[in-house]
């Protein structure tokens, strides 16, 4: 609902939700006052406060349409069921006890952590509060007493426990929840509200596995319990009630452990009553902007602080020429102090566009539309500039941004990297508490931040493969891996390449790119799927020249069979090197692999070749026959052709295995970069995980 339009005789939003429900109620004019109280009451399951202005109520198709004319009326999203996501360990994050957030924050000592889960198990070690001083004052929640749970198992670690399924009764009326209680009788809660703030406990293991300190990310911090997720069920209501009751208890960071499948954001409740981003354009402008037009001046490099100076009042357009000179604009108009500022860059990191100033980076598409509007005007142009939106279904998408990482690998040219793109820019994710967003002399906190990079895709993809692991508990790193890179998507959404924004929206390269964009649900059923044993890795480092102690040092093992050194690793990757040398004369280069049947039974895959200017690539053979599952085939990839000269870096294709179900595709390069065949061994870092 839009709460600016509440009439101002409501003396809050509850009672004008109220009232607007009752409107819209079939048969309501033919009941009486306590009638229609009573058929509200059996209508209305949550109003809301923080987490969203609106409500949840259980409507009928007709009373649905009516509500869609109601005054303030926004938009409506059905009452979906959540899944349950997963956590990951402290040292798996890389957590040390002597520097880095463990050190600097003491553990996040007085934060509250509040989570949305299948509730707590108040008795566990994890949740002892020995040395753990007073609860905040700032804490404004409570633990209610419940069946099996009486608020008395709270503690100063132990600080908040409530519970919702309020919607989930609406949902399935006839339902058995167990426990009505904030008591866990799933596990899945006490599992993850310990792995992030658990006590450290002493000598825990797994029936003598994993033996040591059992310790949550930060264990100084107080937990706060809200329960919302029964047997494996969750309706989002119930979560957006949780997550309204967080915020209104106090809890400096919200866990949420639950999501939904094959749902866009704008119709994700959570996404909605979580975050709040910005629209196309990039920008992350936190402070307040007048919504007014305003003059707007083309100022190009816009490296002149004095000119700036001058522009009082007046939105500023920049024009980055070549990539590297944003960083310097945005200097040189903070110094001048503008008001507000039009970046026109493929650059479209979100750094770049948190400033003391208005800032919104766009393309240089879209830029030339900006340019064109101030020169066909004959006096002063203006602009207006908003933000605190969130822009959906952009296109074309994805793209690789400039900052991304790209190939050749240094340390091993001789494999394709990357392997794989992921989302990565403009990523919404958890914030420390303690770390503020400056903005002019201020500083703002934030239980979330949004930022881009490699960073943020990593986590991605590794997502990703712990969902194939799930399913697929027997297979391989290797086997993830190219389950990931075959089954990618190489098309954006407007069905055309993916483009390189860092090269001028040309099409993307594999090693920009890798072998596409991560495709979840098909990484799930690749078909075909190629695999490396440790030995096959064994060989490769022997080809590297890396001597015995070299390798040992990285396999842990001093008995490395080095008698069949070879670069050539079973990768669903290929990468050719052609030097500019004799230019005239031409070369083959050959690979083989070994695929495994993953797929149906009894299947045949034919190969087929995207083409490669002026290289002659063959596939022997082009047909695989299969005749049971997990069966192992192999082939070779021959490539020939001429000396690349200097000024074509790079070439590529694709080889393609298909069949009536699967398609099974590996990239091709063929590239003039130096693949240094090491005359001595590199230098190597080794860090033990």
């Amino acid at each position: 609902m839009n709460l600016s339009a509440m009439p101002k005789a409501f003396s809050t939003h509850h009672t004008w939700y109220h009232s607007t429900l009752s409107s819209v109620l079939e048969n309501s004019q033919l009941t009486t006052t306590n009638n229609l109280n009573s058929q509200i009451s059996s209508k209305l399951i949550y109003t809301y406060t923080h987490a969203m202005n609106g409500f949840s109520a259980n409507l009928s198709p007709k009373e649905h349409e009516s509500l869609k004319n109601s005054l303030g009326y926004i938009s409506s999203i059905p009452d979906l069921p959540l899944k349950i996501d997963t956590t990951h360990s402290p040292q798996f994050l890389g957590l040390n006890p002597n520097n880095g957030a463990w050190h600097d924050s003491n553990f996040s000592k007085d934060v509250i952590i509040g989570l949305i889960d299948s509730g707590v198990w108040p008795e566990s070690e994890s949740f002892k509060d020995n040395g753990i001083t007073n609860i905040p004052l700032k804490w404004k929640g409570q633990c209610e007493n419940s069946i099996y749970f009486n608020s008395s198992l709270c503690n100063k670690k132990l600080i908040g426990a409530k519970f919702f399924n309020k919607g989930i009764l609406a949902k399935y009326p006839n339902i058995t929840l167990g426990l009505n209680s904030t008591r866990d009788t799933d596990g899945h809660g006490t599992h993850t509200s310990s792995t992030a703030a658990g006590s450290k406990v002493e000598q825990a293991s797994f029936f003598g596995y994993a033996v040591g300190t059992a310790s949550g990310i930060a264990s100084n911090s107080r937990v706060a319990m809200y329960k919302a997720l029964w047997d494996d069920q969750l309706q989002s209501s119930d979560v957006i009630a949780a997550i309204d009751a967080a915020i209104s208890d106090g809890v400096d960071v919200l866990s949420l452990s639950v999501g939904l499948s094959k749902v866009p954001l704008y119709e994700d409740p959570i996404a909605i009553g979580t975050f709040a981003a910005m629209e196309k354009g990039s920008s992350l402008y936190i402070g307040t902007f007048s919504t007014d037009d305003f003059p707007i001046v083309f100022m190009g490099l816009c490296d002149n602080v004095t000119k700036l100076e001058k522009l009082k009042r007046k939105i500023v357009v920049c024009e980055d020429t070549d990539g590297t000179i944003i960083d310097d604009q945005v200097s040189q108009l903070e110094a001048a102090n503008v008001f507000g500022a039009i970046l026109i860059s493929n650059v479209l990191d979100t750094y770049y566009s948190q400033n003391s100033f208005a800032t919104i980076i766009v393309d240089p598409l879209n830029g030339e539309i900006v340019k064109a509007y101030i020169n066909s005007k004959h006096y002063t142009s203006t602009a207006s500039l908003s933000f605190m939106k969130t822009g959906f279904g952009v296109k074309p998408a994805p793209s690789v941004d400039s900052s991304s990482s790209r190939g050749p690998s240094y340390s091993c040219p001789f494999v394709l990297k990357p392997d794989i793109t992921a989302p990565g820019n403009s990523i919404l994710a958890a914030w420390p508490t303690n770390v503020p967003l400056e903005l002019e002399s201020h500083k703002f906190f934030s239980e979330f931040n949004i930022i881009s990079g490699t960073s943020m895709a990593c986590p991605h993809v590794a997502g990703v493969a712990a969902l194939i692991k799930g399913v697929h508990r027997d297979w391989s790193p290797a086997v993830i891996r190219s389950a990931i890179m075959t089954t990618s998507d190489i098309l954006d959404n407007t069905k055309e390449p993916i483009k390189d924004i860092g090269r001028g929206n040309d099409v993307a390269t594999p090693f920009a790119m890798g072998a596409g964009h991560i495709n979840p649900n098909r990484a799930l059923d690749p078909g075909l799927v190629y695999d490396v044993g440790v030995q096959d890795y064994v060989n490769l480092l022997c080809a590297l020249n890396f001597t015995q102690e070299n390798i040992t040092s990285i396999t842990r093992s001093s008995t490395n069979d080095c008698s069949k050194p070879s670069l050539d690793l079973n990768y669903p990757s290929f990468i050719a090197f052609f030097d500019d040398e004799n230019s005239s004369s031409r070369t083959t280069q050959e690979f083989s692999r070994t695929v495994t049947n993953v797929g149906e039974e009894k299947t045949t895959y034919v190969a087929s070749i995207t083409p490669i200017e002026e290289f002659n690539v063959t596939v022997i053979p082009d047909k695989l026959v299969f005749r049971k599952k997990n069966e192992k085939l192999s082939y070779k990839l021959r490539i020939e052709g001429p000396r690349m000269r200097l000024d074509e870096e790079v070439a590529f294709g694709y080889l393609t295995w298909h069949n009536e179900k699967y398609v099974v595709r590996s990239p091709i390069v063929v590239t003039n970069i130096e693949s240094p065949l090491f005359e001595s061994p590199p230098s190597v870092s080794i860090h033990s995980i």
